[in-house]
């Protein structure tokens, strides 16, 4: 037996080596990849609607093939084209010999007899149409029925169907013919669509308007003969108007479209995705920004952008990346501004506060000064042009003063603060740490609205993280924001013991950033219970080129920029002014709940000196319990309260050379340097110290000089102006004294040149070149400095 089987599969060698050739050939006939044109690029928003697309590479509509088509289109299809689709194998016999009879009938080619799969290979192939292509384009329909379910071959079809100009495919014949997703189209308007991939070039939406009304009816009588469709529904659609004019398709996030087309690799497939983005809101937050650029542009500012993110997710709710003129060229309203690269202004004052308390170098409301400052060159100034002499450092951040912020930063160090920006997700700052110096915390570098709002995002998860971790730290927690629902990061939840920022700090951050003056009708906001507790900090670029404003709340974290997109500076380009009331308005949109819990788990309480906000020494006389960051046990006592000396009548400072230690009095005095002292008296409740007794003034500055030059420092480098009328202009020279009755004589280069008293300013042109200035008080006491006068070229 084994024998006889042997010569018989040797005897048909030939032909069993020849059938398995032809089941090969069979089997690798069909391409892997049926379609290769290109397709439009899709952005839907969260639910699936359609946000925004752009026209493909050949200058097709042609969305991205779906898996599935509408109920409604798969029959009216199968009863105008295939009949028989879901019965046959790729090939229809009886439509072919039909066909083969209408033809002879009329001699000429009137029907050719294709099934849809077979028109599904037509399409693919795109070869003339003869008897010879027919007959492969029968063998690869049914090897295309063998490879995909009828479900699959129908969603190629209504993917590569002609509809008419240049649409291709029943998505994007739908939003051109009726601004509707398939899915919202009714019998009538479906029907319609189903006759155009028959005759696309004869019967067109622009004309022959009979003939496809003509069609579309034929059409719906055969649905209702098959009982898809009831008497009433057929004679109402036909009533239905045919389109007319191909309709624009949506642009509702027009910027985000052009982002996905970047980041878009041949690697990531299809040309759609489903974006995370929140349609309403995007359509109501694009409205809000185009309602302020109407407002701004009168002013010529003429470009703003703002964008919402999820707390918890970190997902894009809302990218209106500008504002949208296609028209005007001049609004330059194509630069997606999210994504470019701006000075931030005062924006990222928060994160240096947070992370000063994070390593212990301040408390929550330490004084920090806030006086004339000169450093290597470099001269801060308010916004306001003015000086507090002192304020406590989560004043300064509320109220955003430069001055404090330029100080803290050099006690911080700069350095650092570039590394910790990098450790948050701004990327943009890639020179080294040199070149931006200390105005890097007054914007002298770059960073997006993208990677700041991502920035205060992850500040706040670590924050909301607090209570579900159980006061641990999620490395996770600090991530750059998301778009697309197919690159959400999956919850990993793994805590350690340390974090970058300290949850307590970025409390106490958020907590001063509520404090800010809001603008408009926003001032009395904590007099009303409704209101939206918002954290939320201003930020203004040199020479008024860029408005920031950036909101959170434990749900969301709004970002907003205002200004021009070719970096033009416009007078009262504030971001107080511009960019805030347009955050104010996005949050009115949103529901945001309860406030950040406190993390009590990450702070300390201690005592603190109610004055200084230093820890409480025991010469503090007004103490709080407050509670701070832990790394805030470090902090040193207060040093501004001292012990002072007076007679017995408790009117005159005394020494020991001149008051017998029994006749004196012991008080604990609230004392600043004299530079501070002299702006913070003029602004705040301050008793200066008493004045010395007459019979002790041998012994009057024993400890601490008594005056002081604000201006200027310590070998300064400074300009001289040049007035109008193109004369030498004149400097302020300002010092301060501590006995306000006394007179300071003025000398420059040896030379007197006046005196003061009480207000101690005087106005000098002194020369290019290297000067000394010295001050002399009525007690003999010199105060001599060196400052070099530069030429100005």
């Amino acid at each position: 037996m084994k024998d006889r089987w042997a010569r018989w599969v040797k005897a048909r060698k030939w032909w069993l080596t020849g059938a398995a050739g032809l089941l090969l050939g069979y089997y690798c006939i069909l391409p892997r990849h049926l379609f290769n044109a290109p397709t439009s690029f899709v952005v839907e928003d969260a639910g699936g609607g359609l946000l925004s697309a752009a026209i493909a590479a050949d200058g097709q509509w042609r969305f991205p093939a779906g898996d599935e088509v509408p109920e409604k289109f798969a029959r009216c299809i199968t009863t105008y084209e295939d009949k028989r689709f879901y019965y046959h194998w790729g090939i229809d016999p009886l439509a072919l010999a039909r066909a083969v009879k209408q033809n002879l009938r009329q001699r000429r080619v009137v029907s050719g007899g294709s099934t849809l799969t077979m028109q599904v290979i037509r399409l693919a192939r795109n070869q003339p149409r003869n008897l010879w292509q027919k007959m492969v384009e029968a063998v690869l329909a049914t090897r295309l029925e063998f490879a995909r379910s009828k479900k699959e071959i129908l969603a190629l079809y209504a993917g590569h169907a002609p509809f008419g100009g240049n649409v291709v495919g029943l998505e994007a014949a739908a939003w051109r013919y009726y601004g509707r997703s398939p899915e919202q189209l009714s019998w009538g308007e479906m029907a319609a669509l189903a006759v155009l991939p028959n005759s696309p070039a004869l019967v067109h939406p622009g004309r022959n308007r009979q003939l496809l009304a003509a069609k579309r009816n034929q059409l719906l009588d055969k649905l209702q003969q098959r009982h898809y469709i009831d008497s009433l529904t057929c004679r109402l659609s036909k009533l239905e108007p045919l389109p007319a004019e191909p309709l624009p398709l949506p642009q509702w996030a027009p910027h985000l479209l052009d982002r996905f087309r970047k980041d878009h690799t041949a690697q990531d497939g299809s040309t759609r995705i489903r974006s995370t983005v929140e349609a309403a809101l995007q359509r109501n937050v694009a409205s809000i920004v185009e309602r302020y650029h109407r407002q701004y542009k009168a002013n010529g500012i003429n470009n703003a952008a703002a964008l919402v993110l999820d707390v918890e997710t970190g997902n894009t709710l809302a990218y209106v990346g500008n504002v949208y003129h296609p028209g005007d060229l001049e609004l330059e309203s194509h630069v997606d501004i999210i994504q470019a690269p701006r000075s931030p202004g005062s924006t990222l004052k928060p994160l240096l506060y947070a992370a000063m308390l994070t390593d212990g170098l301040l408390l929550p409301h330490t004084l920090v000064p806030d006086i004339p400052t000169q450093i290597a060159g470099y001269t801060p100034q308010n916004f306001d042009l003015g000086f507090d002499g002192a304020v406590p450092a989560s004043r300064a951040l509320s109220r955003s003063l430069n001055i404090p912020a330029v100080r803290m930063l050099r006690e911080y160090r700069y350095e650092r603060f570039h590394a910790l920006l990098k450790k948050m997700g701004i990327t943009t700052m890639q020179r080294p740490a040199d070149h931006y110096g200390l105005s890097m915390i007054l914007g002298g570098g770059e960073t997006s609205l993208w990677e700041l709002t991502g920035m205060y995002a992850s500040m706040a998860r670590i924050l909301l993280h607090q209570d579900q971790y159980q006061g641990k730290y999620d490395a996770d927690d600090i991530h750059p924001p998301n778009y697309r629902q197919d690159m959400r990061r999956p919850s990993q939840h793994k805590p350690g013991v340390a974090g970058v920022l300290d949850a307590g700090a970025i409390w106490y951050a958020f907590q001063a950033m509520e404090e800010v003056m809001r603008p408009g009708e926003e001032l009395l906001w904590q007099q009303f219970s409704s209101t939206q507790r918002i954290a939320w900090k201003t930020g203004t670029s040199f020479g008024f080129r860029d408005g920031w404003a950036i909101g959170v709340t434990p749900q969301y974290v709004v970002g907003v920029w205002v200004g021009n997109a070719d970096g033009e500076g416009r007078p009262g380009l504030i971001g107080v002014s511009t960019a805030a009331p347009v955050l104010f308005d996005i949050f009115r949109l949103l529901h945001t709940g309860n406030w950040f819990s406190t993390p009590y788990s990450k702070l300390r309480k201690i005592e603190v000196c109610r004055q200084s906000g230093h820890r409480a020494s025991e010469l503090c006389p007004d103490k709080d319990s407050l509670w701070v960051p832990a790394a805030g046990l470090r902090t040193g006592v207060c040093t501004y309260h001292q012990l002072v000396h007076l007679d017995h009548t408790g009117q005159y400072r005394v020494t020991a050379n001149c008051e017998a230690p029994g006749q004196m009095q012991h008080k604990a005095w609230f004392v600043l340097p004299p530079a501070m002292e002299f702006y913070y008296r003029t602004k705040n409740s301050y008793l200066p110290l008493p004045s010395y007794k007459p019979d002790c003034l041998a012994s009057l500055y024993q400890d601490k000089p008594p005056m002081e030059l604000i201006y200027p420092r310590p070998n300064a480098r400074i300009y001289v102006p040049i007035e109008i009328d193109g004369k030498p202009g004149q400097t302020i020279f300002t010092a301060t004294h501590r006995n306000t009755a006394a007179h300071i004589y003025w000398h420059l280069d040896n030379t007197y040149v006046g005196a003061t008293t009480e207000f101690h300013q005087v106005a000098l042109h002194p020369a290019p070149g290297i000067h000394t200035i010295t001050l002399v008080d009525e007690n003999g006491e010199e105060l001599q400095r060196k400052f070099e006068v530069l030429k100005k070229e």
